[in-house]
Order: structure tokens, then C-alpha cells, then sequence
């Protein structure tokens, strides 16, 4: 049992990260815009949200826990934001391929994080924000110690991860139930007849595109002030989960709701290599380690797959992707 409650508690947080980039490329998804930059996005929001706390607790005779959440917040916000509207002038404005500058995107996002990040690391291999790793990893107080079990597993995790879940709800009812998510979604679908019915085709698409940049940072934030403990190196982790958030995209067939689920289904499986063994109490090599752990990219194959041969249309991506040509010409 203390297996499982460990490999759930891994999970969860795991889970939360690319949720967030998940309901992010979700939003952009569903105008009709296809961001590879995901990963580079979450990038910027997790180095603007920890360089703007860390400067603050430096240079701070009596910092604040809320004021570093503060700072960190639309720092990451503000920065993934201006990611988004790069993309946005390049491929509305300018017309270029959503692709190619996508994948720009992602190695602009890691190079200018990584780069900035060296005058802050000053040669060392990695450093810290303590105070603002306590406060977004404050728990919440009597919840967080008095149910036994649940909260262990259900109310052990800093505040983000439950902002999640109700952004997720939140997403959910703006797409599905508001004329704003309706417009959106005929964007999507068919920016030709949206724009002859008085929609601002324009409008949508960037609006949608920097807020879902906007969620995206906010997985690479979490990542960095939470999960990673405060702390600040240069490795590729963030880049590794904004592809896994946007493999994401394709199994929950583009609903926020799913991103609740899916995202910690991930987190199971990409933590199954190590709580499985212990649990089942057999020993497993370090080759097959290796083949469990792309297990979650698999079930999405699996998924994308499944949903090609469906003729359900919500659970298929919005028209003027152009990812459902294929299934259509069969």
C-alpha cells in the first residue's frame, strides 16, 4: 500500500505539468492553430516565474511568500504570453508555416531560458528559490493531515495542482456552453464561414493562441517552483514534458475534461518503471526499464489510431488543422 500511495503522490504533481500544457495547446488547437512551441513555451514560463522570484528574495530585506507567488505568476504568465503572440504574428500575420515555426519556437523558448539562466547559475550546476518553493508547495492546512489516507494522496500537493482541475472545468464550459467558445470552435472548424457570419476570425486566433500560451507557461512554472523544488539547472526535462503535454493533446481527442484523467493516467505510466516492480516484488532489467517508459507515448499511438477510425466528430481535431485529411480521404 505505501508503494501505490508513493507512485500516486509521484504522479499527481507529474500529471499537473502537462495538464496545464495540454488545456493550453487545447485552446490554441480549437482556433485552429497548430503550436509545436510548447515545450519552448513552457520554458519561458518556468524561467520568467523563477528569475523574477529569485531576484526578488535576493535582492529582498524581508520577502514575502505571497509576493513571490505574485511575481512569479505573471512573470510566467507574461513571458509565455509574448511566446504566443511571436507565433501568433508569424503564422496569422505573416502567414508562415505553423510547423516550422513552432518547432523554432521551441528551441527559441529553450535557448533564450538557457542562456539567461547562466547569469543567474554564475557557474554553478544549479540554484535556488527556497522561499518560493514553500509557498507554491504550501499544503493545504487542517485537509492536508486529518483524513487519513486521502490526504496523503488527494490533499498533499501544492495549490496549482487544484487550479488545474478547475481550469480545466472552467475551459470545459467556456468551449462547450459560451457563445465565445462557439465562435472559437467555427474558427476552428471553418474560418471561411465564421468570418462570413461577422466573426473576427483574426481576433480569436490570437486571443486563443496567447491565452493558450499563457496555460502552457504556467506548466513550465509549476514545474520549476514546485515540482523540481525551487530549483534552476539547465537540463532538458521541460522540453521532454511539453512534447509528452502536447501528446496529451491527442489522447484526450481535444476535451479539457480529459486533460484531468489523461494527465494523471500519464503520470502513472511514466512512473510505472518505478513503483511497478516493488509492487508486484520482482526485479526488473535496466533494458526493460527503458522500454516501460514509453509506455504514455505508446497509449497515444494506440489512441490516435483508435480515433482516426471513429466517425464521431467531437472526437475529432478541429477541421482546419488539416489532421483529420487523411481519415477523410480513406
Amino acid at each position: 500500500m505505501s508503494n501505490l500511495i508513493a507512485w500516486i503522490i509521484r504522479a499527481i504533481p507529474f500529471g499537473t505539468i502537462i495538464m496545464f500544457g495540454s488545456m493550453g495547446e487545447i485552446t490554441t488547437e480549437k482556433s485552429g492553430n497548430l503550436n509545436l512551441g510548447v515545450p519552448g513555451i513552457m520554458y519561458l514560463g518556468g524561467f520568467a516565474g523563477f528569475a523574477s522570484s529569485y531576484f526578488y528574495e535576493k535582492n529582498s530585506a524581508d520577502p514575502k511568500g505571497w509576493i513571490c507567488v505574485l511575481l512569479a505568476l505573471v512573470a510566467a504568465i507574461a513571458a509565455s504570453m509574448l511566446g504566443g503572440l511571436i507565433f501568433s504574428f508569424l503564422t496569422i500575420t505573416l502567414r508562415a508555416n505553423q510547423n516550422v515555426t513552432g518547432l523554432a519556437l521551441t528551441t527559441f523558448g529553450m535557448g533564450v531560458a538557457n542562456f539567461f539562466g547562466v547569469f543567474i547559475l554564475n557557474g554553478a550546476s544549479y540554484t535556488a528559490a527556497p522561499l518560493a518553493y514553500a509557498s507554491f508547495s504550501r499544503k493545504i492546512p487542517f485537509l492536508s493531515s486529518k483524513l487519513g489516507i486521502l490526504s496523503k494522496t488527494v490533499f498533499c500537493y501544492g495549490f496549482l495542482v487544484y487550479v488545474a482541475i478547475i481550469l480545466a472545468v472552467v475551459l470545459h464550459y467556456v468551449l462547450n456552453k459560451t457563445r465565445v467558445g462557439l465562435n472559437l470552435r467555427a474558427v476552428g472548424e471553418n474560418p471561411g464561414t465564421a468570418d462570413a457570419a461577422g466573426i473576427n476570425v483574426t481576433r480569436y486566433k490570437y486571443l486563443a493562441t496567447c491565452i493558450g500560451a499563457g496555460l502552457s507557461g504556467i506548466g513550465g512554472l509549476y514545474y520549476v517552483l514546485d515540482y523540481n523544488q525551487g530549483i534552476w539547472a539547465t537540463t532538458g526535462q521541460i522540453e521532454a514534458l511539453g512534447w509528452l503535454a502536447v501528446a496529451l493533446v491527442i489522447f484526450t481527442t481535444w476535451k479539457p475534461l480529459n486533460c484531468i484523467w489523461g494527465a494523471y493516467l500519464f503520470g502513472m505510466l511514466y512512473w510505472l518503471y518505478q513503483f511497478l516492480p516493488s509492487i508486484l516484488g520482482i526485479k526488473v532489467a535496466s533494458y526493460v526499464t527503458d522500454l516501460i517508459q514509453m509506455v504514455p507515448y505508446v497509449v497515444t499511438i494506440i489512441v490516435l489510431v483508435v480515433v482516426s477510425f471513429r466517425k464521431k466528430k467531437e472526437n475529432q481535431p478541429p477541421e482546419s488543422l488539416g489532421l483529420s485529411y487523411f481519415r477523410e480521404e480513406r
